[in-house]
């Protein structure tokens, strides 16, 4: 990955930790931790009368503000990150799908930023239970269930 102030989500591209180029904060607890999330943009037209919206909505990924701990970090650290990364790349992907599924009206500006705000709150829960359930990667066997799972909404098969 290159060195740059953000970095797109890609499915071949796979963090390393030199891409972690943010310090270490004073009195951080964590062995890591990854800056990652979601930004859009959108433009409106008219087409026989009908508002038409295009739009982009991107993963990105934050090294100035990611950092870990080489100290007591490791492979499996790593791959934890990674999925923080990955994740918030499905939620990208679930603000795409319902931007091409809602019918906006003139007031656009205000409801693409209610959808935004409702998908990084979710976002930012579903990132907090993965943390809580995996212990922050310790419990292996909860780290690879949700990397299954992870893949497979990436893969974009349901998740049960």
């Amino acid at each position: 990955m290159r060195a740059q102030e953000e970095v797109p989500w890609s499915p071949q591209g796979k963090l390393e930790w030199k891409d972690f180029k943010g310090d270490v904060p004073l009195g951080a607890k964590a062995a890591a931790t990854t800056a990652s999330g979601i930004s859009y943009s959108f433009s409106t037209f008219y087409e026989k009368g009908e508002m038409k919206v295009d739009y982009q909505v991107q993963a990105f990924f934050y090294p100035a503000k990611s950092w870990y701990r080489p100290q007591i970090c490791n492979d499996i650290t790593l791959l934890h990150e990674q999925l923080h990364f990955d994740i918030s790349e499905v939620f990208a992907r679930k603000m795409h799908r319902e931007m091409s599924e809602t019918k906006f009206t003139k007031n656009i500006k205000q409801e693409v930023r209610v959808l935004y705000k409702r998908i990084l709150k979710e976002l930012d829960v579903f990132q907090r239970r993965y943390d809580l359930e995996t212990d922050f990667s310790r419990n292996i066997e909860k780290q690879k269930l949700w990397q299954r799972q992870i893949n497979s909404l990436l893969k974009g098969e349901s998740s049960s």
